[in-house]
């Protein structure tokens, strides 16, 4: 690979940093960003960017004196492919030689059944449910856990089979390998500790945890009704710098990890933890701010929310929810096809955030006995959660008139 240019930045600032460059256009997204040995972190820029690369700029990003300088970087830099190709092409080896040792072939249907995408926290590798199912790998028995611990560079191994319907959305996992199944994984900054068999980690709404993360909740009080381990609530606390957080949480499980992370990252006294169900919650009028964070939908929660805002000035709603987009047909060509497109996605979010803030407006007035008024502040794209359903957040803002 030719040297690519890099911005070298503070590992602390790194996420923000990244996704400063990624809404700028300038982020290559075909390379993974690594950890320098002198603890500062490369992150690949567009060669055809990089004259129109302001540092200040970035400083004044992320409010910081820090230097940050761009450098010609090849042998550090491995494309994403390349990177997910090397740990499949390790395993696929050790698993041949231990399938030799047991005096059998390796075959295409074999490769097929090894793991070609996983979830890596710390030491723990959790497997998907689709691969090593062939009759053959039960003659493995333990041999052959360790050896795709030893070719995922792993020293814990798991498998997740399904998400319960037992209310809390808890993971079925199975150890595989390894005594215990807490582990740690950290994002931006914050650490977030959890047990991998009774609590689950959304790596996906890594874009919302950094947005929320930049926001200014200084004199704040936020209220997080869905908290699970801490997504949302530690970057209210740890990065927006909430005055306090109302984190509630029915899982117990979860709690028990929310507890351990608000201590980790040393913000427990600004939190109060309300276990139970949030429809159940006696605060009222104490929010400048409510986080709805959940999908599909968190449309059980709308009414606790109107209740929860400051009477006098009311606050901003951040309201998450799985929006469909309509399937158009194209007639062009022998048959119909299915189309769809950005600008047809967002009209779709448009309507129904448009019928959100009535709806709100609506609730609020009759909780209140007064007008209010709703205005759409941004609605935020967060993920593809299925085709032609998409993970998005519309920010409300809710005033008295």
């Amino acid at each position: 690979m030719d040297s690519v240019p890099c911005l070298r930045v503070p590992q602390c600032q790194a996420q923000k940093l990244r996704r400063s460059l990624q809404s700028k256009g300038a982020l290559d997204l075909s390379l993974s960003l690594v950890k320098d040995s002198d603890g500062t972190v490369l992150l690949p820029i567009l060669a055809s960017c990089l004259s129109q690369l302001d540092l200040q700029s970035f400083r004044t990003t992320v409010a910081s004196d820090d230097d940050f300088e761009v450098v010609w970087s090849k042998s550090a830099l491995q494309s994403k492919k390349e990177k997910g190709r090397a740990s499949s092409s390790k395993l696929e080896k050790v698993l041949q030689e231990l399938l030799e040792s047991h005096g059998e072939r390796w075959t295409e249907e074999l490769k097929r059944d090894i793991p070609r995408s996983f979830q890596r926290h710390g030491d723990l590798v959790l497997l998907g449910d689709t691969c090593f199912v062939l009759p053959l790998w039960e003659n493995m028995d333990q041999q052959l856990w360790s050896t795709v611990a030893r070719g995922l560079a792993a020293k814990r191994l798991a498998k997740i089979r399904r998400i319960s319907r037992d209310g809390f959305r808890s993971p079925e996992v199975t150890m595989l390998l390894g005594e215990h199944s807490w582990v740690k994984h950290v994002d931006n900054g914050i650490s977030y500790e959890f047990d991998v068999t009774k609590c689950m980690f959304s790596a996906g709404n890594i874009t919302e945890k950094l947005r929320v993360a930049g926001f200014d909740c200084r004199g704040e009080t936020v209220v997080d009704l869905y908290a699970g381990i801490g997504y949302f609530t530690l970057p209210y606390l740890v990065h927006a710098k909430a005055s306090h957080v109302h984190a509630c949480e029915w899982n117990p499980n979860a709690v028990e990890a929310l507890k351990k992370n608000l201590e980790a990252n040393g913000v427990s006294d600004r939190c109060t933890i309300h276990q139970g169900d949030n429809r159940q919650l006696q605060l009222c009028g104490v929010a400048d701010r409510v986080n709805l964070g959940l999908i599909p939908s968190s449309e059980d929660g709308w009414s606790v929310a109107c209740r929860l805002l400051r009477r006098a000035t009311g606050g901003v709603l951040h309201i998450h929810q799985n929006v469909t987009s309509p399937v158009q047909h194209s007639t062009a060509g022998d048959a119909p096809q299915k189309v769809s497109g950005k600008k047809a996605d967002r009209e779709v979010w448009q309507a129904w955030a448009e019928d959100t803030a009535k709806h709100f407006a609506s609730v609020l007035k009759d909780f209140t006995g007064t007008q209010w008024t709703t205005n759409i502040q941004h609605i935020e794209h967060v993920k593809s959660y299925a085709p032609h359903v998409h993970h998005v957040v519309l920010d409300l803002e809710c005033r008295p008139s």
